[in-house]
């Protein structure tokens, strides 16, 4: 909230209209303060809201009261001082005196603040000291009432004199005058915290409305991208077919007789075209798995051959740069559910980029294993916790390569990205093949992360779930 936005809230909070009575005091605490007076005083009080509404009472009913509500006409005379008191007003005084038929008395005191009456006090009734005959408006109410009765309970009205009512009066108005003072000093702090979490929230609705348009611009633009690579892949994947095949051709002589520069030139134009092309669909399959066009041929698919044959393919590519490449799987496995061919060009991809960087002189290590689908150690384990475990099947792709330091080890699964995005890097290649895995593998159900494989390499791990057998 700005400081502009604070000062003006305050501005309309000082200028509004004060709160109530009970908007600024404890309802409990004023009835303990009250309750308080009555025991070291032992003179009835009750306090009384703007609207006439008791909000604490300090009083016991005397038993000269009791007595006299036996006659009715004790009773009558009793209601309309009852109603007298609590409709009087005490004026500009703030201060007023009532006296009862039974010649007791009322001390009626206003509660103001901010030159605003909120309550009023009433203190009574009480007797003077000295008095002790029944007055003769009590005596002539009913001629059934026993005057010697009477005297007896005026005996025990409580007693008082009128200025040291008054003063005790004033100190309790004074004591609700503190109360009153912090309650609205507090009563603005929370309104002010109010208004200030008021204007908070509209400025963060404000901000979550200009986050959703720039999220539904971006969710359009990326729409827009998908398209534009789906077009653009499309119309170059026909030209450099044509590029390819007639450079096969011109390489295999069919146009006459090359020279060796020449035929060196045609073979790099091949080359060169097929590195092109290989691009070209991974962009189209990126494409294809944003937008969900991508068809899954799903069957009982048995991994091991799958990773046997990625290994023959990419033997050649493994002996050019010496490296070492291993396959092992332990003993029969369960077959996994999925597309056998999107499941070759996983680990094609996860192989060819542990070749990749892979130096002369190293391994890469395919491993095939029983196992049970799990989230792995960076996701929330309370999913290992709560689900049921289901039988699965672990392809490792190991490599002693350069590694993959842990704070790119998600990074590298998104499109496009290259942990050295330089460009002087060593290692070629567009950053998509690790962005199609994940999608791929997400689309069989499955899993995978990568682990730390000290103190050299990278293992790629993923796990890829049976159809129906479970694990204990």
């Amino acid at each position: 909230m700005t400081n502009a936005a604070t000062e003006r809230t305050a501005a309309e909070l000082a200028l509004g209209e004060t709160p109530s009575f009970e908007e600024l005091v404890d309802r409990a605490a004023l009835a303990e303060m009250v309750h308080s007076f009555f025991e070291l005083f032992r003179l009835p009080i009750r306090v009384f809201g703007e609207a006439g509404q008791i909000l604490a009472d300090a009083s016991e009913q005397p038993a000269l009261y009791a007595y006299l509500h036996t006659s009715g006409a004790g009773r009558r005379a009793l209601a309309d001082v009852v109603t007298r008191v609590k409709t009087l007003d005490p004026g500009r005084e703030s201060e007023a005196m009532f006296q009862c038929v039974t010649g007791a008395l009322y001390q009626i005191s206003s509660i103001t603040y901010d030159d605003r009456q909120l309550g009023r006090i009433i203190v009574g009734p009480y007797l003077p000291p000295g008095s002790g005959d029944p007055p003769e408006s009590l005596t002539a109410l009913d001629p059934k009432l026993d005057p010697a009765r009477l005297r007896e309970l005026l005996a025990e009205m409580p007693r008082g004199r009128p200025e040291t009512v008054t003063q005790i009066v004033r100190h309790l108005t004074k004591t609700l005058d503190l109360i009153l003072f912090s309650g609205h000093k507090a009563w603005l702090t929370s309104s002010m915290h109010l208004a200030s979490v008021r204007e908070s929230f509209r400025d963060l609705s404000d901000k979550n409305a200009k986050l959703q348009q720039a999220f539904d611009r971006l969710k359009e633009l990326d729409r827009l991208k998908s398209n534009f690579l789906a077009t653009v892949s499309h119309e170059l994947r026909t030209p450099l077919t044509s590029i390819i095949g007639y450079s096969e051709m011109l390489s295999e002589g069919i146009a006459g007789d090359l020279s060796p520069d020449q035929r060196e030139f045609v073979l790099t134009i091949h080359e060169k075209g097929e590195q092109l092309l290989e691009l070209i669909k991974g962009l189209l399959d990126l494409s294809k798995l944003e937008s969900g066009t991508m068809s899954l041929r799903k069957a009982d698919v048995d991994v091991v051959p799958v990773i046997r044959d990625v290994a023959q393919t990419l033997t050649p590519s493994a002996r050019k740069k010496n490296v070492e490449l291993q396959v092992h799987a332990d003993g029969v496995l369960p077959t996994v559910w999925g597309d056998a061919e999107r499941l070759r060009q996983v680990f094609l991809n996860l192989t060819e980029n542990a070749l990749k960087f892979t130096p002369d002189g190293g391994t890469v290590t395919l491993r095939v294993l029983p196992s049970y689908m799990e989230r792995p150690p960076d996701d929330d384990a309370g999913f290992v916790l709560m689900a049921t475990r289901r039988a699965a099947v672990e392809v490792r792709v190991e490599d002693t390569g350069i590694g993959i330091p842990e704070p790119e080890r998600n990074r590298v699964f998104d499109a496009f990205y290259q942990v050295d995005g330089s460009s002087t890097r060593e290692h070629g290649g567009t950053g998509l093949g690790l962005s199609i895995v994940r999608r791929l593998v997400d689309a069989h159900d499955g899993l995978v992360h990568i682990e730390e494989n000290a103190p050299r390499g990278a293992v790629f791990v993923v796990r890829l779930p049976c159809r129906r057998t479970t694990m204990a």
